[in-house]
């Protein structure tokens, strides 16, 4: 019987939701959708009234899930992704066709899985080739027309392109060895054209540290597996980062690092549809990747 319904949650208000969970502030939340702030709290007070629990913890230093608002999030954004690949079917034309991509090999484990996932759900006629290579390299295939799309790390040499995510680099060591110990210091690295091997480097000539370059290899389970064995150290990415390392200190002597850059370039000139379409997908989709919706690293 029609009584007998529950309530329904209305995707507006889950878009709401959402916005505050991601930024932690409700005035920021406004501005990415252009609404008030008054108008904001509104919408979680009718949505907290409609599911009889409070979702938002609010104090001076910002706002908090409480357990009830963090087990509402991972369903509204199911939720959205559901409505968002029904709506598309009915009023988008189908979209269909190869689009190559290059990466070096830690963003195709770590960062394109996410985002291929609903992609591919929302776009089942498009076909992803994805290359594997340094950044500097990839960059070239792009220019000479071997690549649709490249999402690398910016370097200096890395003229163009958009950011779409900045990444933590840390020192990792072996979390059972006493690796990072050894002189000369045995590195774990991509090869030449990799932005971390270069700020590695960078980094230990400058405190006038010795070092051998160890290990070499273009798979980031290569090198993670060279760490793991304590046959060398190395500086990764913050999200691929695996269990059995431990990020290194600058009190054990290794200096801060800088953040990296994460990309999104397009081939010059006129593209197909699909190109645009994922180019659009990366651009929504990476930025706001949290570390728990990556692959376990």
């Amino acid at each position: 019987m029609v009584s007998d319904m529950l309530p329904t949650l209305e995707n507006d208000v889950l878009r709401t939701f959402i916005c505050i969970a991601e930024t932690r502030n409700f005035t920021r939340a406004g501005d990415q959708l252009g609404r008030t702030q008054s108008a904001v709290s509104m919408q979680i007070k009718r949505l907290e009234e409609r599911v009889g629990v409070r979702l938002l913890d609010r104090d001076g230093r910002g706002v908090a899930l409480t357990p009830e608002g963090e087990f509402l999030l991972g369903h509204a954004r199911r939720m959205l992704k559901l409505n968002d690949q029904v709506m598309a079917h009915f009023l988008e034309p189908e979209i269909a066709g190869p689009v190559r991509v290059g990466t070096p090999d830690d963003y195709a484990t770590y960062l394109l899985p996410a985002v291929l996932s609903a992609f591919g759900q929302s776009h089942p006629a498009v076909r992803v080739d994805v290359t594997c290579d340094n950044s500097v390299d990839v960059q070239r295939m792009l220019m000479d027309g071997e690549l649709d799309i490249a999402l690398i790390s910016r370097g200096s040499d890395t003229p163009g392109g958009e950011t779409v995510r900045t990444e933590r680099l840390h020192w990792v060591t072996s979390a059972t060895h006493t690796t990072h110990e050894e002189m000369p210091l045995p590195l774990a690295m991509f090869p030449d054209g990799c932005i971390c091997r270069r700020h590695a480097i960078t980094a230990l000539d400058r405190l006038g540290r010795d070092w051998r370059a160890a290990y070499s290899s273009r798979s980031i389970t290569a090198i993670h597996g060279a760490i793991i064995g304590g046959f060398a150290i190395s500086i990764l990415e913050e999200s691929t980062i695996p269990p059995g390392l431990r990020i290194l200190a600058p009190e054990e002597g290794f200096p801060a690092l800088p953040d990296v850059e994460v990309t999104l370039h397009v081939a010059p000139g006129d593209v197909a549809p699909a190109v645009d379409r994922l180019a659009d997908h990366i651009r929504e989709t990476l930025g706001g990747l949290t570390r728990e919706a990556l692959p376990a690293a």
